[in-house]
């Protein structure tokens, strides 16, 4: 990428925009859109700028410590990058690329288990990483217990058990896109592909993406059902705060719940054992009147008593957003829809663009708050308490 286009994208937005001129309509809009009317979409947004923080002045911030430690690890940076799936729809080989990027910025990424590249290759990708696993559980608990088997054997560092899909979120611009696998051509959409001859030169180049774990075993044939279950986010309805003890059978490293949005839920998942949480609306994909995560984080931090770390998804794209959340208590946040902007325009270099700026506007941010570091912002909720 050269220096003067790069120079152009000083923003997510920027990114934003060049993705939306690099993908083809259907796959810009699988990766942008929201669930019904997107009103959640814009709630995310209105709460997180509501958020004003007010600086400190007269203190030393020569020295920025950006740096966190969470179960057990270092992050070099207070947010993570979080599970998307069909990564290899926006570029062949994007789950590597976001694994190898993230370990290259000193932070962990969450591998989605609708992935389309197999967990020992991201392993390999990203061999001195940090991995955590996002599961869907299905009807066909099997499914969940093959890949739990493989990520504990390929040193996946946690487990991050999503619980707000239940029934997938009526996202109709897919639905109106025609949004489906295997995908089947249609006038309108081959001449979207005609006009993004680089996407489609890729694509043909790499295969249509598959859901590449859920098999156990290289080269085995995939259920159709089971894939269309997937894309469809046909879960175990059944699924409650018992299933946690079956979990808890075939995976003994730390275990998050991401979804949680009401403190009742929180001091449950407190009761049960859970190491943490993130408070997420599924970036407005899933319940279009969920509030916003931002608004709800305080409460489930509060319910917690700091007894397990509380992390935050949804809406985040910008530094400032960091610092609002971590100002709001929470000890992490995770990024979504930015890393994609960035792997849809320059793959792995994209994404280490798009993370490296929110890092330089998480700095400025501190410096100009007052807070050398991120703990000093986090204890601002205390000392309002």
């Amino acid at each position: 990428m050269s220096q003067r286009r790069a120079a152009h994208r000083l923003t997510v937005n920027d990114w934003r925009e060049a993705a939306r001129r690099s993908l083809p309509r259907f796959v810009f809009e699988y990766l942008d859109g929201a669930a019904e009317d997107g009103l959640g979409l814009v709630r995310n947004r209105t709460a997180l700028d509501a958020v004003t923080l007010a600086p400190r002045v007269l203190r030393d911030t020569r020295q920025i410590d950006p740096s966190i430690t969470l179960l057990g690890q270092t992050w070099a940076q207070p947010f993570g990058i979080a599970p998307t799936g069909l990564n290899g729809l926006v570029r062949p080989g994007g789950d590597l690329m976001g694994a190898a990027a993230a370990q290259a910025m000193g932070v962990p990424f969450v591998l989605s288990t609708a992935s389309n590249e197999r967990l020992e290759a991201v392993r390999e990708a990203a061999p001195n990483g940090q991995l955590w696993l996002q599961l869907y559980v299905m009807e066909d608990h099997s499914i969940a217990e093959q890949m739990l088997r493989r990520a504990r054997l390929a040193r996946f560092d946690a487990l991050v058990l999503t619980v707000d899909v239940a029934v997938s979120g009526l996202r109709e611009r897919d639905v109106r896109n025609g949004f489906k696998l295997p995908f089947k051509p249609t006038p309108s959409l081959v001449l979207d592909l005609l006009r993004h001859p680089a996407w489609s030169m890729r694509l043909a180049a790499g295969g249509a993406p598959q859901f590449a774990n859920l098999v156990e075993n290289p080269g085995a044939r995939m259920s159709a059902q089971a894939q269309a279950a997937l894309l469809a986010r046909a879960m175990d309805r059944g699924l409650d705060w018992a299933s946690l003890r079956w979990l808890r059978q075939h995976w003994d490293g730390p275990l998050i719940l991401k979804g949680i949005l009401h403190p009742d839920d929180a001091r449950r998942a407190l009761e049960e054992g859970v190491d943490a949480l993130i408070v997420s609306n599924h970036g407005a994909r899933q319940l279009d009147l969920a509030p916003a995560s931002i608004t709800q984080l305080p409460a489930i931090v509060d319910a917690v008593h700091d007894r397990l770390p509380v992390l935050m998804d949804s809406g985040i794209r910008r530094g400032a957003d960091v610092a609002r959340a971590l100002a709001l208590g929470a000890h992490a946040v995770l990024i979504g829809r930015p890393v994609l902007y960035g792997l849809a325009v320059d793959g792995q270099a994209g994404v280490q663009s798009v993370l490296q700026t929110l890092a330089d506007e998480l700095e400025r941010n501190l410096i100009l708050l007052g807070e050398a570091d991120v703990g000093s912002l986090r204890a601002r909720r205390t000392q309002a308490a």
